[in-house]
Order: C-alpha cells, then structure tokens, then sequence
C-alpha cells in the first residue's frame, strides 16, 4: 500500500452531511405471477398460449465487471457513468504525479445493473440509487451506506420542445395525462429505459404504478391503467444516456418526436444534453403525480482496504463539483421516497419488462345470463354487481389491446326459449378498424359500457364455447396466435341450449384439427361457476383455466393475469 499519510489534504469546500450507515440485508427472490383472470389476457398481443409453446428463456451470464487499470490503487470506486467524472476528479486530487495514469484511487464508470450483478466488490460503491445496494442482496452483507446521498436527480419527462409544451404545463408533467393522451393518439410515441438494468426504467415504472394509484381506490384499476401505458411504449429498453447521444446525432425534430417521442431521464442528463446546444432541442418537466429522485449513495465495503483514504475521497467530492455537473445536492422538494421492498420493486421491474408483443386474433366470449345481476361489494364498500364491475373494468382493459390486434366480442345468455345462444357485441376485425363510424377500440369500449346481463336468462356457455371455436379456426394463419377467451359466472344450463358434459366434450374434441388450434383460455369468476367444466375445455384445446373465486377483486385480477401472461414462461 502506498503511504497515503505523505499525501496533502485535498482541497475543500462544503463538505457533505454523514450519518450512521442504514443496515439490513435482501436478497433477490424468485418471481412467481399468480394468475388469476384471463379476460383480457391477450390484450396487448401477448398470450399464455404462445409463451407455454415457445422455450422457456434461459438466463445468460451475469454482465461482467470492468476491469481494473490500475491494479496498484490503493482504492477502487465504482461509480454509475453520469456521476463518474465528479469522482474522478475527486480522486485526482491525490495524484503526486500528473503524467500517471493510474493514482492511489482508481475510478471505474459502471452501470448499477452491472455492479449488482458481478461477484467484483468495490472499496467503494456510488450507484444511482440506494435501491441497487439493496437489490444487490448486499447492504448490511458487503456494503453499508455512508450517511447521505452525495447527490439527487429527479426523474422529469423530455421531448422535443413542441411535444414538451403539449405534455407540460406550468413546468409540471403527468403520468396520468400522459398515459391518457398516448391512449387517445394524441402523443405520437413514448420511450422507456430498460426497467431491468437502469436507475431510470426502474424508477419510472415504479412512479408510474404510484400515479396510477392516485387516480381510483381500486388497485386492479390503476394496474390496468399503468398497464395502457405500458402496452403504448415505442421502445421499453432503451439506455438513456444512449437514447441521448442518438438524439443529439439527429438534426430533425419530426423524426425524434415520431421515433422516439416522450421519455424519462434524470434532471442531470438532461442538463448535460442541453448544455451541449445540439439541433434537436428537447425540454423536461416533473411528473408531479409520480415525483421519484434518483440518489447517488456513498456506499463502502466491508472489506475497505483504507477506510482513511476513503473517508478523505468523500470530502474531496464537494457539493460544488456536483451542482457543476447538473447535480441536486439535497433531496427534491415533493419527491416521493421509494418505500417498495426490494422484491416489490424487482418484480414490478421484470413484469415490465418481460412484456411480449405478439400478433393476436381473440374472440371474446362474455356472460350475460342473470346470474351477473347478483350484488357484490366492490373495492371501497360500495355495493354493486358482477355485471357493474365488469362494465367498469373492461372498459380499461379494452384499451390495452395493441394495434397488430384482431378482436371480436359476444354476449352470450338466453333470456327466452326463441332467443339465440349468443349475440354478436362487435364484429371481429383488427383493432384500428372502422365499426359504424367508431374504431373497433372504442366500440369495444361502448360495447363494455352498455354491457347489462337480462334477469332470469340461462346461460349457454357450451354451445356458446363450440360456436366461438368453430369461428375462429378458419381464422388461423402462421405467425398469428388465435383463441377463444370465454367469461363466465355459472354452469351451463337451464337454455334450450343445454347439453351434458359428455356431449359437449365430445363435440370439442371431435372438432379439434391440429393444424389450426383455437385454445379456449376460460376464465371462472364468482363462487358458484363451475371450474371443472372449465377446466375440461381448455385442457382439451390446449388452452388453460382460471379462477376468480372473489368478483369484487375483479379488476385487480385482470391487471395480475395480464402481467402473468406478458411474462415469457
């Protein structure tokens, strides 16, 4: 080891605050999504059915870390790539000898992501969030943090200056309008960081969620309204410092506003992109409803070779080289602390970003026999309907379909002898198509909305399942997943269409053609419906079941088996 007592005393302004180091450790967890509706399981073009056909992803090696360049350093801080040059010129400061390379203390620029992952502890660890030590499973393990922060920077949301001034008003912005206005077609495109490997993906998915939950006291609800934004998103893995220097390489903001759009990004990168006057001008604003701060924490290694060394490298990094590089050296007034545990914000990350794309063809098969007018108690203790909630609920859901989508919707009930099994709510056909005027998104949201289930009606839910199937095969075409989506509250019966179980199985099976499979995802919702029916029929055409034992959870289950079924298997 070098003899660090020869050394001056760097130079010093206001140092920053300490205090005892936070304690208690994590470790990462395993990620089981329990599924528990399927009714809008194939929104978003993303099907169970695919994913249990396709080989399940397999875990590559972990990022390796950088190598050392100076194996002769007294100390090694690994700091993320934004913060990075602040340290390193800290670290400068205890050079004897401007002409090497390599001093007592080297600096290594590294993604929190990589950190996390690598068995490589550092003397030394300054992320861009204290969640990354947790995430890492090593506070309290293999790193304590070391009083505060050294430094925040909010998440705000940039565009090109015409598309800012449409999200933003009076300097603040909104998730909630934000998710409202992509929904509407008003924002042309929306861009996130990779929610797995980056401080801003992470922390913006997690904001998100928060707005959301402001917007309804039902938590299935705000679930499926992060999930409309989340169905939106141009690009869900984008590096933002990336994202930045492709910016800064075009000089056409009509290209920039249609490719890439509104984007999260730390206040301090932003700044550094402004500074550096490119053609493309790009402004940001707070998202005042879900207001997070990326924090860069100070945090030292229990097997730190100079805890002096280290102690004097703090000091040398001063608030005024940090308020010089675009950094906050204080919290963000109204920022929100990220209170997720751990696992919370982990899962919530790689439900995000497991999101698959697939183009889909679905026909949605929905009860409306007289059982749906039973009273229930929703979220909040009011008390209302299945068919009340169903309303509420797939009116949200119908807008997370994606555009590649094909969609047809059915009522099926019969309220008299002469009445048909089902009838046609809207006609299949893709998404962005005309039906009576209105695109067929919006028809299936006032199809939902003037949803109602007749008194007394009988519930043909086999010849209603046949039916559906028989429709769809001649549908089926290579590079497209194609099913049947049925919802139902009861057991077949008490129709002129009613038959045994033997009788319709039979049906099913003899009209299988394995050349054009139509899996049936039957979902159960309510207490009395009959699983093992259901159960029967998806097992038969390769689809699967899901029970729904409680409809007042009803919305909060479609928003978990959305994710579940967006999750490569």
């Amino acid at each position: 080891m070098s003899d660090i007592a020869r050394r001056n005393q760097p130079p010093m302004d206001e140092p920053n605050s300490h205090r005892s180091p936070d304690g208690g450790g994590v470790g990462r967890f395993l990620l089981a999504a329990a599924i528990v509706l399927m009714l809008v399981a194939v929104a978003g073009a993303t099907t169970w059915w695919m994913y249990s056909r396709e080989p399940a992803p397999t875990a590559g090696p972990a990022p390796a870390a950088s190598a050392s360049q100076c194996p002769d350093a007294d100390l090694v801080v690994a700091a993320a790539p934004e913060i990075a040059p602040v340290v390193q010129a800290a670290a400068r400061t205890f050079d004897d000898d401007s002409s090497d390379k390599c001093g007592p203390i080297e600096v290594i620029a590294e993604e929190p992501s990589v950190t996390a992952a690598s068995s490589v502890k550092y003397d030394v660890w300054i992320p861009s969030s204290s969640k990354w030590v947790d995430l890492a499973g090593t506070r309290g393990a293999a790193y304590d943090i070391d009083g505060e922060p050294l430094a925040h920077s909010p998440i705000v949301l940039a565009a090109p200056s015409t598309l800012a001034d449409q999200i933003a008003k009076g300097g603040q912005a909104s998730w909630a309008k934000l998710t409202a206005g992509v929904a509407a077609g008003q924002i042309p495109a929306v861009t996130m960081a990779d929610a797995q490997t980056t401080t801003v993906g992470m922390l913006s998915v997690y904001a998100v969620n928060r707005a959301m939950a402001r917007t309804t006291p039902d938590a299935g609800i705000a679930q499926l309204r992060a999930l409309t934004l989340r169905s939106r998103l141009t690009d869900a893995a984008a590096n933002p410092a990336k994202l930045m220097t492709r910016i800064a390489e075009d000089w056409n903001t009509n290209s920039v506003t249609a490719g890439i759009g509104v984007f999260p990004t730390t206040e301090q990168q932003l700044k550094a992109y402004q500074a550096g006057k490119h053609t493309v001008q790009l402004k940001g604003a707070p998202p005042v409803d879900g207001l997070v701060d990326a924090d860069y924490p100070f945090a030292i290694a229990h097997n730190n070779r100079d805890a002096e060394l280290t102690k004097r490298l703090r000091a040398a990094i001063t608030k005024t080289s940090l308020t010089g590089a675009g950094f906050r050296t204080s919290p963000t007034p109204n920022a929100m602390p990220v209170i997720a545990e751990p696992q919370e914000l982990l899962a919530s990350s790689t439900m995000w970003a497991g999101y698959k794309n697939l183009t889909t063809q679905v026909l949605l098969l929905i009860d409306a026999s007289g059982s749906m007018n039973q009273k229930i108690t929703a979220p909040g203790g009011r008390t209302t309907t299945r068919a009340a909630l169903l309303r509420q609920s797939g009116g949200i859901a119908a807008e997370l379909f994606a555009e590649d989508t094909s969609v047809g919707m059915w009522f099926f009930g019969q309220p008299t002898p002469a009445s048909p099994a089902h009838v046609e709510a809207v006609s299949f056909g893709p998404i962005t198509g005309a039906v009576k005027g209105k695109t067929r998104r919006e028809a299936l949201g006032a199809a939902m909305a003037g949803y109602k289930a007749a008194d007394n009606s009988g519930t043909p839910l086999y010849q209603s399942v046949l039916d559906g199937v028989d429709e769809m095969r001649p549908k089926v075409q290579q590079g497209a997943v194609t099913l049947v989506v049925v919802l139902t509250d009861g057991v077949d019966g008490e129709s002129t269409f009613t038959m045994t179980q033997a009788e319709f199985m039979q049906k099913l099976t003899a009209g299988q053609d394995p050349n054009r499979p139509v899996p049936v995802l039957a979902v159960g919702y309510g207490p009395d419906v009959d699983m093992k029916a259901l159960n029967d029929m998806s097992n038969a055409t390769g689809g699967k079941a899901f029970a729904a034992t409680n409809p007042a959870d009803l919305s909060s289950a479609i928003a978990k088996a959305f994710l579940a079924a967006h999750a490569p298997r």
